[in-house]
């Protein structure tokens, strides 16, 4: 939901808010939005997602996987953009974008949990935002349909790798050797 359209904020303002243990906002490209508390699906498969990521890139020394919420800054031409991406992976030779209040930067790895309220955002604007970042991938995650798409990052943007659905097993281009079995996730 857009709080007011004809309103641009700025990333001093975003950050002048006043804190609050119920809502959470993203600022996109001057666009403030509220996003609402995740339901009980969206917080399970985040989770088992979070996990099956976090323990095959801890045991490997690939970098660090972190989850929502947590700042992720992204400077544009004009203003910046401040997302909060459900999970996200950062590797070691980018590690330099990780700073106490947030990460300054495009993550390699971002994974979005998609909701009615979201999903389009998800989907239409932060794609083109996270691809001029270059995240490198991308995983759109339908709790709904039980499905997840592995968008990988080109020169033309993002190209569709593949899209999982429960029965299958999630291999991911950037990760190689990551296997997640989305039996166990949804």
């Amino acid at each position: 939901m857009v709080v007011n359209p004809h309103l641009k904020f700025s990333y001093e303002d975003y950050k002048n808010m006043p804190e609050s243990e119920t809502t959470r906002y993203e600022l996109i490209e001057g666009e403030l939005y509220m996003v609402p508390s995740p339901s009980f699906e969206h917080q399970h498969t985040s989770g088992g997602l979070y996990r099956a990521l976090a323990d095959f890139v801890e045991e490997r020394g690939l970098g660090t996987v972190l989850a929502a919420p947590l700042d992720v800054v992204l400077k544009g031409k004009r203003r910046e953009s401040v997302v909060q991406p459900d999970i996200m992976f950062i590797s070691k030779a980018r590690s330099k974008i990780i700073h106490h209040e947030e990460i300054r930067g495009g993550p390699d790895l971002i994974v979005e949990i998609l909701s009615p309220s979201t999903g389009k955002r998800d989907r239409t604007a932060k794609k083109m935002l996270y691809a001029r970042h270059g995240v490198t991938e991308y995983w759109l995650v339908e709790p709904e349909s039980e499905t997840i798409e592995v968008l990988k990052l080109t020169a033309r943007g993002y190209r569709l790798v593949a899209t999982y659905s429960k029965k299958e097993t999630l291999r991911s281009p950037l990760l190689p050797g990551l296997e997640i079995s989305l039996q166990k996730i949804f």
